[in-house]
């Protein structure tokens, strides 16, 4: 496995693995990696000839009060992994490298309506930061294929998005969603949980199944009826609910119905911690 921390010397590393390798895989990370990671990263094995993994904290999706600079950093622990997994190249740059004037005064991309719902709402420019450094990435490795998870699925419809307006030969295929044997969406973050935070955490994706069950079993009612009180319950368990709403997959619209095929995004604090998942739903009928 090569290990590139030299944008400049890249070029020279791709051209050699090119020579071999008629489609190259693409599975960006900011490290800390978790078996959910590496499922992207096998699923990206079986897509492609070669797998190229970059690992690098973007400084420009992170707000001012934000954990960038305590977000965990595991280098050589992720490098193993990767090793472990067959990867043939890991990128990890510098911010100089990828933003030589500051990520502040860099030019950045925005998806509108897609990036302005949901997380985009709460955390404003946060997917501004996520396109740009994905794009940037995208040129410095010119893959074939590249897999993002579905946990993070407002961010994956906003990549596809990005990749299509900018006509970019590029197949972005998603990964489901790796989720610990309590239900809990596996993430770099639960680790900040504490013991008793930890325990309450499965109750996201139960609420999340409950719903999905109720609005498809009354697909004409108003999903507000079920949603609503879902809320207020996880907010009597300990969260501090940031939304959870029902949302047309391919504008994420709010909708009353379940005419068309949704998911139900939901993100929510324990503490310290946020949470998001969701559960995606088959228009009725």
């Amino acid at each position: 496995m090569i290990v590139v921390s030299d944008t400049a010397a890249l070029e020279t590393h791709l051209t050699t693995l090119r020579d071999h390798a008629r489609r190259v895989a693409f599975v960006p990370t900011m490290g800390n990696l978790h078996d959910g990671h590496l499922a992207l990263v096998n699923q990206a094995r079986a897509a492609a000839d070669a797998v190229v993994v970059s690992i690098f904290v973007n400084p420009m999706q992170f707000a001012e009060n934000e954990d960038l600079d305590t977000y965990p950093r595991t280098l050589d622990d992720d490098l193993n992994a990767l090793r472990e997994a067959g990867v043939d190249l890991v990128l990890t740059p510098s911010a100089d490298d990828i933003y030589p004037d500051g990520s502040a005064a860099h030019t950045a991309i925005h998806v509108p309506g897609l990036g302005d719902a949901l997380c985009g709402k709460d955390r404003p420019r946060h997917f501004d930061g996520v396109c740009t450094v994905v794009y940037k990435l995208f040129q410095l490795v010119g893959p074939d294929i590249a897999v993002f998870g579905e946990k993070d699925l407002q961010q994956l419809l906003i990549i596809k998005k990005m990749v299509g307006d900018l006509g970019l030969p590029i197949d972005i295929q998603s990964g489901p969603t790796q989720r610990a044997e309590d239900g809990l969406a596996l993430s770099s973050r639960n680790q900040y949980l504490s013991a008793s935070e930890r325990a309450v955490a499965p109750l996201l994706r139960q609420t999340l199944q409950s719903c999905g069950a109720a609005l498809t079993a009354t697909p004409d009612g108003p999903p507000t009826s079920i949603i609503d009180p879902a809320r207020e319950a996880l907010e009597r368990a300990g969260f501090t609910v940031d939304y959870l709403e029902l949302r047309e997959l391919a504008t994420l619209q709010l909708v009353d119905r379940m005419d068309q095929d949704c998911a139900l995004f939901v993100a929510a604090r324990l503490g310290e911690t946020r949470l998001i998942d969701n559960i995606q739903l088959a228009a009725s009928g």
